[in-house]
């Protein structure tokens, strides 16, 4: 199975946020050349993007589910039979609900190679051997969900 170079660059991308490696180790895995990948961080700003606050899934989940919070808690504030939802709230309510219900369920590539960068420096210690042969089944795993 053979990759765009779009995706190609967002591998490349996951890889280069999620795993402490070298850059001519991912431009390896992803199938490109060195200058390549160097041309990717510098044109897209990766480093500035990697040093900035990175939102993790459980952080953005507390943050929604605290917006829901602040909705209900107005709502319940209100007099005695007054304590419904406007449309807007309602609306709003929603759309929170249904955002925290998909990063709630859906597994991204970025996930699964954050699960697979902590699985393997725990195996590296156990077995360096099964980490290296880990690594080329990871990387075909990892290109069969950016190819969804």
């Amino acid at each position: 199975m053979s990759l765009t170079n779009q995706q190609k660059k967002e591998w490349a991308k996951l890889i280069f946020f999620n795993e402490n490696v070298t850059q001519k180790e991912i431009a390896e895995r992803v199938g490109v050349t060195p200058k390549t990948m160097c041309n990717w961080i510098e044109e897209g700003h990766w480093d500035k993007l990697k040093s900035s606050v990175i939102v993790t899934k459980s952080e953005e989940l507390s943050r929604i589910y605290m917006q829901i919070n602040e909705i209900n808690t107005a709502i319940f504030s209100r007099e005695k039979g007054q304590r419904f939802s406007t449309t807007k709230e309602a609306d709003i309510l929603a759309k929170l609900t249904a955002s925290a219900r998909n990063l709630e369920t859906e597994t991204s590539a970025a996930e699964a190679i954050d699960v697979f960068k902590k699985f393997l420096n725990w195996l590296r210690l156990v077995d360096l051997d099964k980490a290296k042969d880990l690594v080329i089944l990871q990387d075909a795993f990892i290109k069969t969900l950016i190819n969804k």
